[in-house]
C-alpha cells in the first residue's frame, strides 16, 4: 500500500521524454514503484493497481496548453469507475516551452479533477524546455528536481516546484530551431513543411 504508481500519460509513452522522466523518478524514489504506460495498458488494470497504492504520479507532456488525450480518457474512465481507494495524485509535467509557467493550466486541470472526485493532491514538478533539457548540459538541474520530487511524494508533501534551462530566450529559440530542423530531417520532413499545417498530407 505504501507505494507509488507511476502513470505515463504521453501518447508516445514507450519512446517519450515522459518515460525518461519517469525512469529518473523511479530510480530516486525510496518507496516501491509500479509503472504503466496509459496508452498501452487496459484502463481496468490501471484502476486495479490504483486500489492497491497510496500515491499516484501522473507523468505527461503539455499538449495544446492542456492534457494529452490518453490521459484525459483515463481521467474520464476514473470518473465513471471511481475506485474505493483515492490515492494522492502528484504531477510531473514537461513542456517544450522555455517558460515552465506554460504548464500551469494543465496542472490546474488535474487539481480540478482531484477536487471534484475526492483525490488528495500531492507534489507538482513543472519542467520547461522538457523536450531537450535531458540532452543538454543542464540535465543535472532536471535530475536534481526529480530527486526532490521523489522525496516530496514519499513524504506526502504538497510542494510545487519547477525547473527550466537558464538560457536567454533568443538563444533558446535559435537552439530549438536547430533541434527541430534536425529532428525533421531525421524523419524526412523539411523546415518548409514544418512551417505549414499540411505536413500530414
Amino acid at each position: 500500500m505504501d507505494s507509488v504508481l507511476i502513470l505515463n500519460g504521453s501518447p508516445r509513452a514507450p519512446r517519450s521524454n515522459s518515460k525518461r522522466y519517469a525512469q529518473l523518478f523511479l530510480e530516486a524514489c525510496p518507496l516501491e514503484t509500479v509503472y504503466f504506460d496509459l496508452i498501452k495498458t487496459e484502463q481496468a488494470k490501471v484502476l486495479k493497481a490504483m486500489e492497491e497504492t497510496s500515491r499516484v504520479l501522473l507523468v505527461f507532456p503539455l499538449y495544446v496548453d492542456g492534457l494529452p488525450v490518453v490521459l484525459l480518457e483515463f481521467l474520464k474512465y476514473l470518473e465513471e469507475h471511481p475506485p474505493e481507494n483515492r490515492p494522492t495524485l502528484s504531477v510531473l509535467i514537461n513542456c517544450g516551452f522555455l517558460e515552465l509557467e506554460q504548464n500551469n493550466i494543465a496542472v490546474e486541470m488535474i487539481r480540478l479533477f482531484a477536487r471534484k472526485n475526492g483525490y488528495p493532491m500531492g507534489a507538482v514538478l513543472k519542467i520547461g524546455g522538457g523536450e531537450a533539457i535531458l540532452d543538454t548540459p543542464f540535465r543535472g538541474f532536471a535530475r536534481a528536481k526529480i530527486r526532490t520530487l521523489a522525496r516530496a511524494v514519499a513524504k506526502d508533501q504538497k510542494r510545487v516546484m519547477g525547473v527550466t534551462m537558464p538560457l536567454p530566450k533568443k538563444l533558446f529559440l535559435k537552439a530549438s530551431s536547430r533541434y527541430w530542423e534536425a529532428y525533421g530531417r531525421k524523419n524526412g520532413v523539411t523546415r518548409e513543411q514544418m512551417e505549414t499545417m499540411e505536413i500530414e498530407g
